[in-house]
């Protein structure tokens, strides 16, 4: 839709959609964004890392108004999610190449459930990043009992990942005359001269 719907509103119609066509839940988009203009290397550069420990993540999250429910709910969505084997905990095994794709839930890796804390109580999990929310010293204290709830409950997960999700989806979007609506999606409209 040229002119009309932004890339970020389809991009985050797009994410709801799969969730929900993968088993998981919905959730009312809002819409409304509008597109960058310029690259915004500093929150690129600020994204969770697969080797981030939990304080680090933690900040990160904060930074952007998210709580530990958020992080352990959004880190939720590798239950449906793939790496690239160079940066999961066992790496890349004999012959494989560092781009080759892994399951990030390895018990139900096309269907979007609460297998994955499951997976993360019996220290399965292959980011580290994700492995953190129950090891890190500070797990116990913070993301820890989060992890095992939604492990013992696939509705109370579904519930607050649609509600992360909405959060994370309010984080300082462009509207109104800010920013633009691409005609392309790959690249900045070209002003007229």
């Amino acid at each position: 839709m040229p002119g009309i719907m932004s890339c970020a509103d389809i991009l985050a119609l797009a994410s709801e959609i799969s969730v929900e066509l993968a088993g998981g839940p919905r959730w009312s988009v809002p819409l409304g964004r509008r597109d960058g203009t310029t690259t915004n290397i500093e929150s690129a550069n600020n994204l969770p890392s697969p080797f981030d420990s939990l304080e680090t993540l933690q900040e990160k999250f904060k930074n952007l108004g998210l709580d530990d429910t958020d992080l352990v709910a959004l880190q939720g969505a590798h239950t449906f999610g793939r790496a690239q084997c160079q940066f999961t905990q066992r790496n890349c095994s004999a012959g494989q190449d560092d781009e080759t794709l892994v399951n990030l839930d390895t018990v139900t890796p096309d269907v979007f459930d609460n297998k994955y804390y499951g997976n993360l109580l019996r220290g399965r999990a292959p980011l580290p990043s994700d492995q953190v929310m129950l090891f890190d010293p500070v797990a116990a204290a913070t993301t820890a009992r989060i992890v095992r709830r939604f492990s013992g409950s696939e509705k109370d997960f579904f519930k607050n990942f649609a509600a992360s999700m909405v959060k994370m989806g309010n984080i300082s979007p462009l509207t109104g005359r800010a920013g633009e609506i691409r005609n392309n999606c790959r690249r900045v409209n070209r002003k007229p001269y």
